[in-house]
């Protein structure tokens, strides 16, 4: 089931096996390669590279509940401070993904960049907790967003029941995995549409805060310090609420491979998603505080549906719908995105040899996308969903801020390496640090929490060596993972799936 992993190579700055295209290699060296070979086709442009960042930034929290930040600075001011710093580190971020993108040209996101500076075993534990609990857990988790506020035009005068939510919720994930499967360009062209739909909700929200503006409304705006009890244990949840609210922008490197021009639509792609929604997001926080005051912000169950309710009367009924679409766009960017992180971990023998299978006809990577169905069901049904993104949530910027420090490692370890794009040093120097210290922070102030998190992520090391380093295996356990994997690699290779 998983495979020995792949002895490094290097071939223009590159640890993976496979051609930097994914191409297939020819089976034989004396024969030329087949001229039409199955790849993962180059149809993400600029356009719908800018709409996968966008589309999977803006989830449902801007509009529900943009209050953990408020919440942990006690004030506006620092409030809409924080919201700005976050967007600008965030930038940050996406700047280095972008130097990164753009001279190791392979898909897989955080995975393939850890395994390109650090080796085999810290790419493998990440790719591990991530297929395990974080991805099905996230998905589920805006999913039930989505499954919540679709219904919520046919319930307003009473409580929507539970299991109409997961039954709904589970219709939206099944119809999400479906559209991932059967076609690249039309997942592309319905997030692009989605990303639309989320662009103009927040300018219904934006328009009439400004229009707020223009009268005078700045009664909220005074003293926007005061009251400020921050505190060195307030600050790092603020910022991890913020950073949360902004992550998303690190989705355009899991599809390296199949985005157009990448040296040139890569770094445009981050720069302007990155620029409209920071811009997006702070403007959207200063409209609501030109009706609602930091407290009965604090005491809303849903801040677009309370500003919408004081300036706009019945079109507030809209509001769920928005938040439903933005929920299905977040969630049909995600997997999009993060089942390549899959299919390459595959196609380096870090997991089961039939995730590295591309569809023949629609050139989709079906068995990467399908295997996230029901691990997600399962954590809907019946995982304590919050409780896991709590326990793992330092995991995501532990990792990414390993990413980071790993673009410094290889700018003295790999000088020569081509980089079509470079940020100054200061930027990933200034990220990383943030990014652990944000994470060393949360051992302080959430011992219990992070801790079990940290000992969840731990698994993947004695998993590592059982699965990929461990040869001597006995033969009732390589059988127990191999022999599984034989009928089903038949019967894919007959219904038109191949092997990378």
């Amino acid at each position: 089931m998983f495979r020995k992993a792949a002895v490094p190579t290097v071939s223009n700055g590159s640890y993976l096996q496979g051609q930097a295209d994914g191409k297939l290699s020819s089976l034989d060296s004396g024969q030329p390669a087949q001229e039409e070979k199955v790849v993962l086709k180059k149809k993400v442009t600029l356009l719908r590279g800018i709409s996968i960042i966008i589309g999977t930034i803006i989830g449902a929290g801007i509009f529900i509940s943009p209050k953990g930040i408020l919440k942990n600075t006690g004030s506006v001011g620092m409030s809409l401070t924080v919201w700005t710093v976050c967007g600008i580190l965030s930038l940050f971020g996406a700047l280095c993904y972008a130097e990164l993108g753009t001279c190791i040209k392979k898909s897989g996101g955080h995975y393939t960049y850890i395994l390109e500076a650090f080796g085999p075993l810290p790419a493998f534990v990440r790719v591990w907790v991530e297929l395990l609990i974080i991805r099905p857990a996230a998905t589920a988790v805006i999913s039930l967003a989505f499954g919540r506020y679709i219904l919520e035009p046919f319930f307003m005068q009473c409580e929507i029941p539970e299991l109409a939510i997961k039954l709904i919720t589970a219709v939206g994930i099944t119809l999400v995995m479906v559209l991932n499967s059967t076609s690249v360009s039309w997942s592309a062209r319905i997030q692009i549409f989605l990303t639309f739909c989320k662009l103009v909700a927040i300018l219904i929200i934006i328009v009439p805060g400004v229009i707020q503006l223009i009268k005078g409304e700045t009664q909220h705006f005074k003293n926007a310090f005061a009251g400020n009890d921050a505190s060195v244990m307030g600050l790092p949840l603020a910022f991890y609420s913020g950073m949360y609210a902004y992550s998303g922008w690190f989705y355009l490197n899991f599809v390296t491979e199949e985005v157009e021009n990448p040296e040139k639509n890569i770094p445009l792609a981050i720069c302007i998603s990155m620029i409209i929604v920071t811009v997006g997001y702070v403007l959207t926080n200063v409209a609501y505080f030109t009706t609602i005051s930091a407290g009965e912000l604090l005491l809303s169950k849903a801040v677009a549906v309370t500003f919408a309710e004081r300036l706009m009367g019945d079109f507030s009924l809209a509001v769920p719908v928005f938040v439903a679409l933005s929920c299905f766009g977040s969630m049909n960017g995600g997997v999009f995105a993060v089942s390549r992180m899959f299919f390459v971990a595959s196609r380096e023998g870090h997991l089961p040899e039939i995730l590295s299978m591309i569809h023949v006809r629609k050139h989709t990577p079906l068995p990467a996308v399908i295997v996230l169905h029901p691990l997600t069901m399962i954590m809907l049904f019946n995982g304590d969903l919050y409780s896991l993104l709590n326990f793992l949530s330092f995991a995501r910027w532990l990792f990414i801020g390993l990413v980071v420090a790993g673009l410094i490692y290889l700018r003295y370890k790999r000088p020569d390496m081509p980089r079509p794009f470079k940020v100054p040093l200061f930027i990933p120097a200034l990220f990383s640090f943030t990014c652990l210290f944000m994470v060393a922070l949360s051992l302080y102030s959430d011992p219990v929490n992070t801790g079990i998190g940290f000992a969840i992520t731990l698994t993947g090391i004695p998993a590592y060596y059982l699965f990929i380093v461990w040869d001597n295996k006995p033969k009732w356990f390589r059988k127990l993972l191999g022999c599984p994997l034989r009928p089903i690699c038949s019967e894919f290779s007959q219904k038109g799936i191949i092997r990378i």
